[in-house]
């Protein structure tokens, strides 16, 4: 199992991987601070922070499934959010 360590990079790198995405639409549309940019980077914060609080939880009985259910939670959300990126407007 990878470590915990390693989770809260993976949450990190991905959703502001996903975040720098929306300001590389806004810059290339020239529409800076864009409201559906703003709306998908408040998504992207949102469900960092639910991620976050969910690998600080404490009483839980099976680590393993537990962080696990994370990483798939993780992928799930960036994947969502990243269609909704794709399907910005020029």
């Amino acid at each position: 199992m990878a470590s915990i360590r390693d989770l809260k990079k993976d949450i990190n790198y991905v959703l502001g991987d996903i975040i720098d995405a929306v300001y590389i639409w806004e810059e290339a549309t020239n529409n800076p601070d864009s409201k559906e940019g703003s709306k998908i980077i408040d998504e992207a914060i949102a469900v960092f922070d639910k991620l976050s609080t969910k690998v600080h939880e404490k009483d839980v009985k099976n680590k393993k499934a537990h962080f696990n259910a994370i990483r798939k939670e993780l992928e799930v959300e960036a994947n969502k959010l990243v269609d909704k990126i794709n399907k910005l407007k020029d």
